[in-house]
């Protein structure tokens, strides 16, 4: 009887990642009605859009990316930042040339790190909070976190299913049997995902359904210009940079010291 002990097991993993995963939906759907209708149907700015797709760090990189487009900062293939204009036009170019130091140079790792924990930016999230565009933080398991919770239970409950089935039996207990037991909480984790995939899909850590359709519309924006450049390394990051050592800059790592 052994197997019954793994089936309760498999309950377990299924029927608390799928009531995680609802009251994960509950929460967004609710964030989403205190959004104002103006809120809803209001375009995004580059830094709202950098927020809502990758979080603060992106906000950073975006602002990095902007500045350096505009020869006001000089991003180096070899991974350091140094101030060409001193004079940042908003306050998050502030924030960045305030990262970077007073000597005007320094590493883009930390400087992404600051300009990302900066008060600009936190004042940018509490927006967009208000606004029901972006999940709070402190609100428990976020939509697509309790998605792959679930897709790990399903997977859980394969495998103590293979082992209840592997297990002698000594009950006498068809094996079939025991194999459509386990079935059922499988059922139920297949089914809330798929319910999700339909309903709340894409699941984004950082922004609600409304904010996840105002991002979806940028892309219907026509191609070719500066903005629309900008706009997709906001919502792809820097992998959507184009220009090889613009990239590089981003991407660069320190090699270590070799040893003798």
């Amino acid at each position: 009887m052994f197997w019954v002990l793994l089936l309760l097991l498999a309950w377990a993993f299924a029927g608390t990642a799928c009531a995680l995963l609802c009251l994960a939906a509950v929460r967004a759907a609710a964030a989403e009605a205190r959004a104002a209708p103006a809120d809803r149907e209001r375009g995004l700015t580059l830094y709202e859009a950098a927020f809502l797709s990758g979080g603060p760090a992106r906000v950073a990189d975006v602002t990095l990316v902007s500045m350096a487009r505009q020869r006001r900062l000089l991003l180096a293939h070899t991974g350091w930042a140094t101030v060409v204009d001193p004079r940042g036009r908003d306050e998050m170019e502030r924030s960045v040339i305030g990262a970077i130091g007073p000597e005007g140079q320094s590493r883009i790792a930390p400087v992404r790190a600051r300009a990302a924990g900066a008060e600009a930016v936190g004042r940018l999230a509490d927006g967009l909070v208000r606004a029901g565009l972006a999940v709070p933080e402190g609100t428990g398991v976020t939509v697509g976190a309790a998605v792959r919770r679930v897709r790990a239970a399903a997977v859980a409950v394969v495998a103590l299913g293979v082992t209840g089935l592997l297990l002698p039996v000594q009950t006498g207990t068809p094996r079939p049997l025991v194999g459509l037991w386990f079935a059922l909480p499988l059922t139920l984790s297949l089914s809330c995902l798929a319910i999700a995939r339909f309903e709340v899909h894409p699941y984004s850590r950082w922004a609600s359904p409304a904010g996840q359709r105002l991002l979806g519309a940028l892309a219907g924006r026509p191609a070719g210009d500066e903005r629309t450049f900008l706009t997709s390394v906001a919502v792809r990051g820097v992998r959507a940079i184009g220009e090889p050592e613009l990239r590089a800059a981003f991407t660069h790592r320190d090699q270590p010291p070799w040893r003798e």
